[in-house]
């Protein structure tokens, strides 16, 4: 009886040991096929041949479709010089604005190219090129209204809830009535709907050089300076640092052989970039 066990046990044992052994070979195949962020966003974008941008679409003259249906604007001209700088070519994705930022962390684009104003709760938690356009807040209300600036207190101010001037309006005392753009909320104030919005200058002297005869008026702030004019730039997710110095140099480029200025000149007829 013990001379048929002993060859069994031996066949048993070193099939115990293959399998052991074939166990310590898989880890390094497991640890393979765990996600590791072995490459740059910039190493990616390189790779692919494709910037992905997020833009709303609807916000003239930064991003919008022309007649022909062709997304165009200032934001949208700048981004392609950028992208053709950097050997890509820049890939748009419309979203609303306040979806655009939820579409950038879920990494549906690798940046925002909307007139994304600069200020201190994005910093926290975005990382932002350098600044592209320098423009002041204004505020839009019907040609009859007697309105002050800051006098929204008690009125109703149509805003997109997370711009600068929705924090704007709310700062001014205004009651909050949510669109999603710019174009909605002129809509609200020549209906009467509400009593104003607030937005930048360049988008409100836009409207009105395509629409002369609209029933508006433009309330600037009494006082212009350096620390109440707004900065816009592009916004990335953190830790993206490579491709924001690459974006940076295109940018440095841009400003020094004059093509910047040519862009903002197109569509403002004055240099603010």
């Amino acid at each position: 009886m013990k001379k048929v066990l002993l060859p069994f046990m031996i066949v048993l044992l070193a099939a115990v040991l293959v399998a052991c052994g074939g166990k310590e070979e898989s880890k390094p195949n497991d640890s393979a096929e765990k996600p590791a962020e072995q490459d740059g966003l910039l190493e990616e974008v390189l790779a692919n041949g494709v910037l992905n941008v997020g833009t709303e679409g609807t916000y003239a003259p930064f991003s919008f479709h022309d007649e022909s249906g062709k997304l165009t604007g200032y934001d949208v001209e700048v981004t392609q010089e950028v992208a053709k700088r950097l050997g890509v070519e820049a890939k748009f994705f419309e979203t609303q604005w306040d979806a655009v930022f939820a579409g950038l962390d879920a990494k549906r684009f690798d940046m925002i190219a909307n007139q994304v104003g600069v200020n201190e709760e994005r910093k926290a938690k975005y990382e932002f090129s350098q600044a592209y356009t320098h423009s002041n807040s204004v505020l839009v209300v019907r040609e009859d209204a007697d309105i002050a600036f800051d006098g929204m207190e008690g009125k109703k101010a149509a805003q997109t809830l997370t711009s600068n001037y929705g924090e704007l309006a709310k700062a001014n005392g205004a009651e909050i009535i949510k669109i999603d753009g710019f174009n909605q909320g002129v809509d609200l104030v020549v209906s009467k709907r509400v009593d104003g919005t607030y937005n930048d200058k360049l988008s409100a002297l836009d409207y009105l050089k395509q629409k002369p005869d609209a029933p508006i008026k433009v309330v600037e702030e009494e006082e212009i300076s350096e620390e109440n004019q707004s900065e816009s730039a592009f916004l990335f997710r953190q830790g993206n640092e490579d491709l924001i110095e690459e974006v940076n140099k295109a940018l440095d480029a841009m400003r020094e052989d004059g093509t910047l200025k040519t862009i903002s000149e197109k569509w403002f007829g004055e240099d603010v970039s």
